[in-house]
């Protein structure tokens, strides 16, 4: 409320100056507070702390001219950034509807009455408004970014790859991969509808638009894993951990079995370990100490895992270890070691693991598009070393 009240202030003292202004224009004014009862009575309001009354009052006092449009923009952003959307729009209607506008402050108008109208979830009309100012070129980059906007949250790709080719050149920003993600977007609905034909075709179209989405080879694996073309997704896969090394964990399950759907398990183990070599955070450590189990024993992959622990110290790695001390016959600590593998099971399962590397927000779930700041691409799996940190905007 007193935030409110001191934004109120300007407003007063700009609806008193030109009432005074315009009194002055009819009539020699004997002193400075001849300004007419309405604006003494906004000032009442506001003293009273009835901030809704006043603005109601020295906007009817702000009669729309060249001198005051600025004003009434400010206060409709005011009315918006507030939450009153109704203010807001009807606010920046009445600019609208006065004909006395400049071509410039018409569209200005227009632009934040769009703004309005997308605040208050009425996206077809925001589009007209948008689409008026696009062809008109008045505010064309804003119009098309806001139009993307829209388009965005109706899931029309389509359209959003149209206004992206037509604000690249605008924004001087080739926009590839918000591109690339969009053929993606097109692609999995394909792919739901059995259409892999289709599908990779668009698949393709993201490639060429960005050459590292991860996201387009991850779902070409997952066209060639439904074709049964094992060699193929896994050649995708490996290509996608080798493009982005923060997407290794994610793509390291489908892997590890499509090496073993080809019986190539010397291929997987060598491809594991050049995996950890590389990049000791991932989770290629654990599907190795598996593999070593499965051909070597129980006691062998207790060994090489400890090793790694010690080395690489996680959460994952701690709790597979407990698993496997657990399991050998002569081991003293099963209960014990049982117990720990159960906390660190809870502990890994409330535990967020992915992070927005934008804006910081957590999931327990990949998103492609961040939902807190809508950013592509940003949200990554975190590693059992990735404490919060503070984001900077």
């Amino acid at each position: 409320m007193l935030e409110l009240l001191w934004l109120l202030l300007p407003v007063a003292a700009a609806s008193g100056w030109f009432a005074a202004r315009r009194t002055g224009r009819c009539k020699p004014v004997r002193d400075d507070t001849q300004r007419g009862p309405a604006y003494f009575r906004g000032l009442n309001h506001l003293l009273n702390e009835e901030p809704d009354k006043a603005i109601d009052v020295f906007v009817e006092m702000l009669k729309v001219d060249s001198e005051t449009v600025e004003t009434h923009l400010a206060l409709g952003n005011l009315f918006r950034r507030r939450g009153e959307v109704d203010r807001a729009i009807r606010v920046h209607q009445n600019l609208i509807a006065r004909p006395a506008l400049t071509r410039e402050q018409r569209a200005q108008a227009l632009l934040e009455l769009g703004q309005d109208y997308m605040r208050a979830g009425l996206f077809d009309r925001a589009e007209n408004l948008f689409k008026e100012l696009r062809d008109s070129r008045q505010y064309h980059a804003q119009a098309l970014r806001n139009l993307l906007v829209i388009y965005q949250q109706e899931r029309d790709w389509e359209a959003c790859l149209k206004i992206a080719e037509e604000l690249a050149p605008l924004a001087d920003d080739p926009m590839w991969l918000e591109r690339a993600h969009f053929y993606c977007e097109m692609a999995a609905k394909l792919i739901q509808a059995g259409h892999l034909g289709r599908a990779n075709a668009l698949l393709r179209k993201a490639l060429s638009a960005h050459k590292q989405c991860v996201r387009a080879l991850h779902m070409q694996a997952d066209i060639a894993i439904r074709q049964d073309n094992w060699k193929e997704a896994a050649k995708l896969l490996k290509r996608a951990g080798e493009l982005q090394p923060d997407y290794l964990t994610e793509v390291l399950p489908q892997v590890v079995e499509c090496h073993r759907r080809t019986a190539d398990l010397k291929g997987l183990r060598r491809y594991l370990e050049e995996a950890l070599a590389t990049n000791p955070e991932s989770c290629a450590g654990l599907y190795l100490a598996d593999l070593i189990m499965e051909t070597d024993g129980e006691a062998a992959a207790a060994a090489f895992l400890t090793d790694e622990v010690r080395q690489h110290p996680s959460l994952r790695g701690l709790k597979r270890l407990a698993e496997l001390h657990a399991e050998l016959p002569d081991h003293n600590a099963d209960a014990v070691l049982k117990t720990l593998g159960g906390h660190l099971t809870d502990l890994l399962h409330k535990r967020p693991g992915y992070r927005c590397t934008q804006c910081g927000f957590d999931a327990k779930t990949l998103h492609w598009q961040c939902p807190s700041c809508r950013s592509w691409g940003t949200v990554k799996p975190r590693t059992d070393n990735d404490e919060p940190r503070q984001i900077t905007q």
